[in-house]
């Protein structure tokens, strides 16, 4: 627990949860539009893996450049996180260029996962500023925000059957501003902020000789393989089910919301059993319902409608439930100084991992039977138990 002296103010929390939630609002947009974009005749050659892996790669390029310039230790964290909130909702509102082309369509997301790069992880940091003893609580909350705002243009979309595409564009971007002005208002640097130097490559290659370090990192990689792929394929897994189920006329509206949005919940409740257990069982235990998951994907599509719909909330529920506890655990094996760098440059490659994972999902969805395609995913999480499997003797 903190000393009763550095207890942050009730509202910090929340203002950080309201802010990553806004600001992570932009991530999945772009897709969530993108059936009435590629009306647009200028727009035939982009898809749906093409644009997720553009905000993906604009993400790497900007966590890269965040950590070589150490950016999110040496400049205050609110206001490198207003600025990369502002910047962002510029480029998520570019999607509303008239005569928009596919290249424009990437370059845009491109620039917005840029930005993400300043919203995201540094929002981690903000949190690792105020919580040093219940940070798995708190990146409970903050990961429960960015799951919540990477479902909410789905969720829009759904609760708003009529509402037109733009609307979700203005909404997005108005939300992701808005978010970012708050957080700098009413956030100042946090108790345990260590300003930082110039990166030290030395340090950072010290780090990782770490083992607990190395196994959190590379326990968050595999929690990655299997994270936003099955994010961006949700709808094609419902697709698939669909097809194998033609006895039903549709399926429940905002299931893939659902399945995407439920990791909320499983995030924040990590966080609880993390104040009980610490960080690193309850990593686990996600990573073992999720590679059930993945494993047991072709019987899952067999299911009628009601387990298979119970199914895929605990799926989207554990797939992304380990994922503050890892952050935590980096975060706690990072020396002070490059606490910030740390979480920014492991961020990086875990979504770097994500490219190969998108690409290597999209290029064989038109060779592998539908039904065994989500096996694909199944590496992810046996990457993760592996790392971690002696990790109770690596004093996490």
């Amino acid at each position: 627990m903190e000393p009763a002296a550095c207890k942050p103010r009730p509202w910090i929390l929340p203002v950080i949860v309201f802010a990553q939630f806004a600001g992570t609002s932009l991530w999945f947009a772009g897709n969530s539009v993108l059936p009435e974009l590629l009306r647009n005749p200028g727009l035939r050659g982009a898809s749906l893996g093409g644009v997720v892996s553009a905000v993906q790669l604009g993400f790497i390029v900007g966590t890269l450049v965040f950590a070589l310039l150490s950016l999110a230790d040496r400049v205050p964290p609110a206001r490198l996180f207003l600025l990369s909130a502002l910047a962002g909702s510029l480029t998520n509102l570019g999607l509303l260029l008239p005569e928009l082309s596919a290249a424009g369509l990437l370059a845009m997301r491109f620039g917005t996962g840029l930005c993400l790069a300043g919203i995201y992880p540094v929002g981690m940091k903000i949190a690792a500023d105020y919580y040093a003893g219940g940070l798995g609580k708190a990146l409970g909350f903050l990961v429960g925000a960015l799951v919540l705002g990477t479902a909410l243009p789905h969720g829009l979309r759904w609760l708003g059957a009529g509402l037109p595409w733009p609307a979700v564009v203005l909404a997005t971007s108005g939300l992701a501003a808005g978010g970012g002005l708050l957080l700098w208002l009413l956030v100042p640097n946090g108790p345990f902020r260590r300003p930082g130097a110039r990166l030290a490559l030395s340090a950072v290659r010290g780090v990782w000789q770490h083992p607990p370090f190395r196994a959190a990192a590379l326990g968050y990689f595999g929690h990655m393989w299997e994270l936003y792929t099955f994010w961006a394929f949700v709808p094609l897994l419902l697709t698939i089910y669909r097809q194998l189920h033609p006895e039903l006329r549709e399926l429940p509206a905002g299931l893939a919301f659902g399945a995407i949005a439920s990791g909320a919940l499983a995030c924040v409740g990590s966080g609880y059993l993390a104040q009980r257990w610490g960080s690193l069982r309850p990593a686990r235990l996600a990573l073992w319902v999720s590679g059930a998951g993945c494993v047991l994907s072709p019987l899952l599509l067999q299911l009628p409608l009601p387990l298979f719909g119970a199914g895929l909330l605990v799926w989207g529920m554990a797939v992304v439930a380990d994922s503050p506890q890892f952050s935590a655990l980096v975060a706690q094996q990072a020396p002070a100084a490059i606490k910030g760098t740390a979480l920014t440059l492991v961020t990086c490659l875990g979504f770097a991992l994500t490219i190969v994972s998108l690409q290597a999902f999209g290029a064989l969805q038109s060779l592998v039977d539908g039904r065994y395609l989500f096996l694909l995913l199944a590496p992810g999480p046996a990457l993760g138990l592996w790392a971690t499997r002696q990790a109770r003797s690596q004093q996490f």
